[in-house]
């Protein structure tokens, strides 16, 4: 997953771009790439050489981990090109675009993981089959993961990059000066296989709470946790749209709506230039934190801050983000561009990725590996966060992803919770106002 944020919250990239060129574990370069620029690639570069072009979004962090030099130097006929445009809700437009077209596209183009329904779906032919590339292993990545990509006749359209499961990152200075345990272990026994514990847990905060401080920095950001391990949501198994009457929906957006009434959230909009100063500022105790996240809280939170976080497991298994790589049919160096996808996505890399720039592993062969199995953190005191990451994605559950998930999901966040907990509207108002939103954008 690319950092996903979002400025403007109709898509969930650009966090990745903030948050990945934010120092995930070791600090990474800044793509320079313009916002909303692409190009058509292949062919040589007048020197001989094969040149792969790579469409993303984001910062993916191959390039800043060094693997595009490295797979140069295994093959040296070979130079790679990435494209990058910032924001997903303009890279998706312009994927569709030239998919609908044959022309423009990338030799490899990244698929987000919200978007992933609808290419499988509506686009599969367009996609060469990656399952049946050599050296490409199914059983080494995560069940769920692989079934995101793959048709019904078993087709798989695209290879897992990272996965987002979800632990508890908390101010352990805060919970202490509020009485509440600040060892690990204790601090997710707080809450262990509910996520009405954790809004308890917030309560018992909230009754003595440094000054100035909540539990929380956003209502939306507990409901998104809260949703995301649930196994039907949006969607149920047979794509029928169920999100009105859907019992993971009301359950989160009630969670949601009693972190209001507690005021025990900052009111905060996550990946906005005032939840970033808020870290800064210690304004609040707990927020839900995929591994990605991590760089992001060390570079706003600051030095000042080194060894005041801790992380904790996350009530129950969630995920937040992920994505994959894609080889269309009508990439001009297909041969190749399918060695580099398969490469990229083999345990050995992923596990790189993790080390240099926080993107954890869709592969499960990768847990065992050095770089994943001993990782740990030095902002977060020391965290094993190899280990706490490695536990929550063996727990995922395999989630139904529908075609709009991703719509209906920060709609329901940043239109029907916001308003409720910026604006003071009432529960049903700020219902009413994501449906309204969320029909508008379906054609409802």
């Amino acid at each position: 997953m690319r950092l996903r944020s979002h400025t403007s919250h109709q898509a969930v990239a650009l966090a990745a771009v903030v948050a990945l060129c934010a120092a995930l574990l070791t600090g990474c370069a800044e793509d320079k790439t313009e916002p909303g620029t692409t190009s058509s690639g292949g062919g040589t570069d007048g020197k001989g050489k094969l040149t792969v072009t790579i469409g993303d979004f984001g910062v993916f962090g191959y390039k800043q981990a060094g693997l595009y030099d490295e797979y140069e130097r295994l093959n040296p006929g070979v130079t790679i090109k990435e494209t990058s445009i910032e924001r997903l809700d303009q890279y998706y437009p312009q994927l569709l675009t030239h998919l609908g077209t044959g022309s423009g596209l990338q030799d490899i183009q990244a698929l987000e993981v919200g978007n992933i329904a609808e290419i499988v779906k509506r686009h599969p032919d367009e996609f060469v089959d990656l399952g049946k590339a050599q050296g490409v292993d199914k059983n080494s990545f995560v069940p769920w993961k692989w079934a995101q990509a793959t048709t019904a006749s078993g087709k798989t359209v695209g290879l897992g990059t990272d996965i987002g499961p979800i632990a508890i990152c908390y101010r352990k200075d805060l919970f202490q000066k509020a009485g509440l345990p600040t060892d690990p272990e204790k601090v997710g026994k707080l809450w262990t296989g509910d996520w009405q514990k954790y809004v308890n847990a917030g309560k018992r905060y909230m009754a003595n709470a440094p000054k100035g401080t909540t539990f929380v920095d956003s209502a939306g950001g507990v409901y998104n946790a809260a949703v995301s391990g649930s196994v039907e949501r949006y969607y149920d198994k047979d794509q029928k749209l169920i999100y009105k009457d859907s019992p993971a929906v009301k359950e989160a957006w009630n969670l949601a709506m009693d972190v209001i009434d507690g005021k025990m959230t900052a009111k905060l909009k996550q990946f906005d230039e005032t939840w970033d100063q808020a870290y800064a500022n210690g304004r609040f105790a707990t927020v839900s934190c995929p591994p990605w996240m991590l760089g992001y809280i060390k570079e706003k939170a600051g030095k000042k801050a080194e060894d005041r976080w801790g992380i904790a497991a996350a009530p129950k298994p969630a995920n937040w983000g992920g994505s994959f790589l894609s080889v269309p049919k009508a990439a001009k160096n297909k041969d190749e561009a399918i060695k580099l996808a398969t490469w990229l996505t083999a345990p050995e890399q992923q596990a790189k990725l993790f080390e240099k720039q926080g993107s954890f592993p869709s592969s499960q062969a990768a847990y065992k590996l050095p770089e994943v199995a001993g990782a740990k953190h030095e902002f977060f005191d020391n965290a094993p966060i190899g280990k706490i990451y490695t536990d929550a994605a063996k727990r995922i559950p395999t989630l139904v992803i529908g075609e709009k998930d991703q719509i209906i999901q920060n709609t329901i966040a940043d239109v029907g919770i916001l308003q409720v907990e910026q604006q003071g509207k009432t529960p049903a108002q700020g219902w009413a106002a994501a449906v309204k939103d969320i029909d508008n954008a379906l054609d409802q």
